[in-house]
């Protein structure tokens, strides 16, 4: 993206005539250029918060800043509502605050400050709260407008009344998409999630051929390297015109994908996330993607990758992996037309970033702790810090605390004439090899044995593999031979089989959003146009494209769906819950349909399963999709309806949570991230990073030390929040209890499997079973539950 807005610039700069320099900076710019913009800084800089915080962690960084005009925030919704986002928030409130003062530095004290104008920009196409992603991006420059009208001062950075503090520039005019699903031969009355889009391959090679370029978004990477095959074998002839993208491949082969885009010359190309954002590619006219989104504002994002010119439509394809993504196909065409885009809420009280910001002052030119906590309070994200917190955040890292004072390790900052600083130059390497919050798994390059690099790997994956085995990694298969050094080295097989890389964190959840739209959209289940009728798609290969655009089609294909799971059970509607309960060999289970997505129905079961063992001791397995999750029992569920609401009740969620969870070992886990960007965990150097093992060693040792000797330390604090507000999305899980409380509680008994839970079931088995195995498992329950 760095790249692709640089491009436009120097084109916009040269048709001017413009004698302006365009300078990027993130992880991948060169040491020597680095160098070349510390003598002499571009006019414009483009650049990410975690290099903009490198930047800052200079000596007489003061300088940098002092004629700086326009702060621009790019995507500021895909910042917002990360640790990211707040990286962000504090470098705008020390870059206002520094135009404000002289740095206490020997080298700036005789610095004049520009005090010209700042203008900050945030830029944004798809984000529902608007006015708060202002506010959250503004609020240093506003609060600063504040104290200054208390003190009488006029401000002199531009605007004098308060009102006139932020201006939103919003285009009026509508873009015009056009969603076009994409229909298997024979829709299954059984569905389940992942096998289908494969072999719907053949309907995309007539869209790919037809179209001047493709993108086919894929949700994980695993997937985008199985679907590159794939096209590839079903289409030969697109050797050398299809290409693969994501954040895995080596840099090198990206950016030459990156530049063939822009010049035309691939047909198509297989991505990921990683060609999300305002990248500007205008030979793209079509997008498909395929699989559930999980979200509207990502899939118009990727809608707006094609037609990206004034007035052009963007076309997208939707692709299901299983027959009932479908109905999240209408629900995102409802969606779209009455733009209901999701919100992004802004991240509170960050004390692990706040940590590791306070160091990055201390290793440039220090921080005076009662100006820079002023400061601070300014942004968004800490205007609610208490004094007692920020003495706290102080205390750990001058002494480490009350529970690490005794190593000397942890004590990183020195007061010195009331200026915090790092005197000590290896603490300071450290810090600034690790400034950043994005927390991943270790990754390890992958190198031929006699040539370059193909890409980076998850640890955990290759440590899984022994020499010989061949797995697929940027279209290539590769055999692999040994590691060393975090390098796995592999040589270029032609083996028919491979094993496609898995990364972690690969399922999104369902948005609320999307979530809401779908139970709506069930209303209309059934409803659709009857004269289409209820054949398979071969009856319907006649239907004008005025017919294949209506609202409901894709509820009118999956008529026979619906009409089986009202023969076996019942159809939901959106003010409606549903709960099936079926007896099978395997035991007794009990179904329910919310709707609300993996994340909040993962906490739901585990919720439930507590609630009902209060009754009767009993216990579960569990198993959940984004439509429902199941509880699976050796015995009889005492679940009726004399207690079905008291068991939805949203009234001492908090305690429930905490005692069916395991809450203490899933913030142990969040802790880890939540200490390695705090500072409390050094994951080594560069080519020699510790392990993933060695690292949540050292986190679980500190999270004991922390919950016996220091309860109320604010990062373990914040490790229980973010789990509870993150991983189990309590707020969504409290709305979605209030809801049912309102709803209509529907209990039903059929004697066998049904449309809607078939693939919850189904999902159960994954874990158990490889994917040839667990095909013939399901082909053998589909074809006993049609008989």
């Amino acid at each position: 993206m760095a790249t692709d807005i640089g491009r436009a610039m120097e084109e916009v700069i040269t048709t001017i005539g413009m004698n302006w320099k365009v300078g990027i900076r993130n992880g991948d710019t060169s040491t020597t250029e680095r160098a070349k913009q510390k003598k002499q800084m571009p006019e414009v800089l483009i650049i990410t918060p975690e290099s903009l915080h490198l930047l800052i962690g200079q000596k007489g960084y003061a300088a940098i800043f002092s004629s700086l005009k326009i702060i621009a925030v790019d995507e500021w919704h895909e910042l917002l509502g990360s640790k990211r986002g707040v990286q962000v928030e504090l470098a705008v409130s020390r870059i206002v605050g520094s135009r404000q003062s002289t740095v206490d530095s020997p080298q700036l004290k005789s610095l004049t400050i520009d005090n010209s104008p700042l203008s900050i920009w945030g830029i944004s196409a798809t984000i529902g709260n608007l006015q708060e992603a202002s506010d959250v991006l503004l609020s240093p420059l506003n609060r600063k407008k504040i104290k200054m009208l208390e003190s009488n001062f006029s401000p002199p950075m531009g605007g004098g009344d308060l009102e006139g503090a932020g201006v939103m520039v919003k285009a009026e005019m509508k873009k015009q998409i056009e969603v076009e699903s994409i229909f298997p031969d024979e829709i299954e009355k059984y569905p389940w999630a992942g096998h289908l889009g494969i072999k719907l391959v053949h309907k995309i090679l007539p869209i790919i051929h037809e179209s001047k370029t493709t993108l086919i978004f894929i949700n994980t990477r695993g997937m985008s390297e199985i679907w590159y095959q794939q096209i590839l074998n079903a289409s030969p002839d697109l050797a050398g015109a299809i290409a693969l993208h994501h954040g895995s491949v080596e840099r090198e082969l990206r950016e030459w994908v990156e530049e063939n885009l822009h010049t035309g010359k691939l047909k198509a190309v297989v991505c990921t996330a990683s060609l999300d954002l305002g990248v500007d590619f205008r030979p793209v006219e079509t997008v498909i993607q395929v699989g559930s989104p999980k979200g509207v504002a990502r899939f118009l994002q990727r809608a707006g990758r094609s037609g990206h010119q004034p007035d052009a439509i963007s076309k997208i394809y939707f692709l299901p992996t299983h027959s009932l993504e479908l109905i999240e196909a209408a629900a995102l065409k409802s969606a779209i037309k009455e733009e209901l885009i999701e919100s992004r809420v802004p991240m509170l009280l960050c004390y692990d970033v706040l940590m590791q910001w306070l160091c990055t002052l201390a290793i440039s030119d220090g921080f005076v702790a009662d100006e820079i906590f002023e400061e601070i309070r300014s942004t968004y994200c800490y205007s609610e810090i208490t004094v007692d917190e920020w003495q706290q955040i102080l205390h750990n890292l001058t002494s480490g605390g009350n529970a690490l004072q005794q190593y000397d390790e942890y004590k990183k900052v020195e007061i010195i004439e009331n200026v915090f600083r790092v005197t000590s130059r290896r603490i300071a390497m450290r810090h600034r090899l690790h400034i950043g919050t994005i927390v991943s798994e270790p990754m390890m390059k992958v190198q031929l044995l006699h040539g370059g690099f193909i890409g980076v790997i998850e640890e955990w994956f290759i440590s899984r593999l022994t020499p010989g085995e061949v797995f697929s990694l940027a279209g290539r298969k590769l055999e692999y031979v040994s590691s060393k050094d975090m390098t796995a080295y592999v040589r270029k097989s032609t083996a028919k089989k491979s094993i496609v890389p898995s990364w972690q964190g690969g399922r999104m959840p369902l948005s609320a959003n999307l979530g809401k739209k779908l139970r709506e959209t069930l209303n209309q289940a059934g409803v659709g146009s009857q004269e289409l009728g209820v054949g398979s798609w071969e009856s319907r290969v006649k239907i004008s494209n005025a017919e294949l655009r209506t609202p409901n089609y894709e509820l009118d294909i999956l008529k026979p769906l619906f009409e089986l799971q009202q023969q076996l059970s019942h159809l939901p509607k959106a003010n409606e819950l549903l709960i099936e309960q079926i007896e099978t060999d395997e035991g007794y289970h009990l179904f329910v349909y919310p709707f609300e997505g993996r994340l909040v129905h993962e906490a739901m079961a585990a919720i439930l399963a507590y609630r009902i063992s209060r009754i009767t001791p009993i216990t579960f397995s569990f198993a959940m999709n984004d439509y429902g999750f199941e509880l699976l029992s050796d015995q009889p569920i005492p679940l009726d309806d004399s207690n079905v609401y008291e068991l939805f009740s949203p009234e001492n969620l908090f305690e429930d949570i905490q005692r069916s969870v395991n809450s203490t070992e899933m913030a142990k886990r969040k802790f880890r991230d939540i200490a390695t960007i705090g500072g409390l965990i050094f994951q080594g150097m560069p080519g020699e990073r510790k392990k993933a093992r060695h690292l949540q060693a050292s986190a679980s040792l500190l999270f004991n030390v922390f919950n016996e000797y220091e309860p109320h330390n604010l990062l373990l604090r914040q490790a229980y929040n973010e789990v509870f507000s993150q991983q189990m999305e309590e707020t969504r899980l409290r709305d979605m209890l209030n809801r049912i409380q309102r709803s209509k509680i529907i209990l039903t008994f059929p004697n066998r499997y049904t449309p809607f839970c078939f693939p919850i079931k189904v999902d159960s088995m994954r874990e158990d079973l490889s994917s040839e195995k667990l095909e013939d498992r399901v082909r053998k329950m589909q074809s006993e539950l049609i008989k």
